[in-house]
């Protein structure tokens, strides 16, 4: 690994690997019929997920320029640090992210451990139950592009329909219904049952709260057998309802998909993706960590020895 430094990830260890690991990207981009773009997932915090992360969403941005380039990366969470360094790390990331992806999905450990404590009602969640709530995530959003669908979207709409301006394409994403692994739920869910619950705070995968920003836009994917006309029913009356919660520039804030084939144990699921304010919550809180270090000028050194220069921060 990269030893939680950014710096090595990115150009001195980093560096050395990235040809090998563009190849296995070409090799895969070459057996694509049709390539839509590429997902990665990474963590904000350590070495190796955001610096060597970074390096390669900016080479692939070089050589796929025309392609999505979408990222799940997991933010540092507010109480739960597991590096010292993480706000250098994440601050260095967000930097390359805002210039060089496309869409940027933030997850945050604490928030996946909320979910799985409150809602999932599990005593001592382990990594595989956040993955678990990860992936849900995930395959919803591409979801479209792998099944028939009566409304589809892919990642180039989402984009079109989420980012107003460019450099806002942070997300938070939220699933419904959540449940535990064990017990798949019995009863089926209405879609004003999943749209109230993919609103809901609760369910948001990263530690910022929707109810202290507004929504510039979001995104509604469903999956399951239902009626499309039951769908924008239900986001007109969440606008309508909740229009304090929404920029009143942008009219229409919600695109909505529906896709026929559900995911495995259900009958129906939506995935929810926001493109909200209060993601400065995380930024913020970043910033103030990053700006109380970066004062006394801690722990520069080890950036600085692989050749960094104090002015890239």
């Amino acid at each position: 690994g990269a030893g939680n430094n950014w710096a090595k990830g990115h150009y001195t260890e980093g560096a050395g690997l990235i040809d090998s690991v563009l190849d296995v990207v070409r090799k895969e981009a070459e057996s694509c019929d049709c390539l839509q773009g590429f997902q990665l997932t990474h963590s904000l915090g350590g070495g190796t997920g955001s610096g060597m992360g970074t390096l390669l969403v900016s080479k692939i941005r070089e050589e796929y320029p025309d392609r999505m380039m979408c990222t799940f990366s997991v933010f540092p969470s507010p109480k739960v640090s597991d590096t010292v360094v993480e706000p250098y790390n994440a601050v260095l990331s967000f930097h390359q992210l805002v210039e060089n992806s496309d869409e940027c999905f933030g997850l945050d450990n604490e928030a996946l451990y909320d979910i799985c404590f409150r809602t999932l009602k599990l005593t001592t969640p382990t990594y595989g139950d956040l993955n678990h709530l990860v992936s849900a995530a995930m395959s919803g959003v591409t979801c479209c592009l792998r099944f028939p669908g009566q409304l589809n979207a892919d990642l180039r709409k989402l984009a079109v329909n989420l980012i107003p301006f460019p450099r806002l394409h942070f997300f938070i994403t939220g699933f419904a219904p959540l449940t535990s692994r064990g017990s798949q739920q019995y009863r089926a869910l209405t879609v004003p049952e999943l749209t109230q619950q993919m609103f809901d705070a609760k369910n948001m995968m990263c530690a910022s709260d929707p109810r202290h920003g507004r929504y510039l836009t979001a995104a509604a994917m469903f999956r399951g057998r239902m009626s499309t006309k039951e769908v924008d029913e239900q986001m007109l009356n969440v606008q309508n309802k909740n229009s304090s919660y929404f920029v009143e520039w942008i009219p229409n804030n919600i695109k909505s998909a529906v896709c026929d084939i559900p995911p495995k144990g259900l009958k129906m699921s939506t995935t929810f993706v926001g493109n909200s304010t209060c993601i400065q919550e995380m930024f913020q809180r970043v910033s103030a960590q990053f700006t109380m270090m970066f004062r006394r000028k801690a722990f520069l050194h080890w950036y600085t020895g692989e050749g960094m220069d104090e002015m890239e921060f």
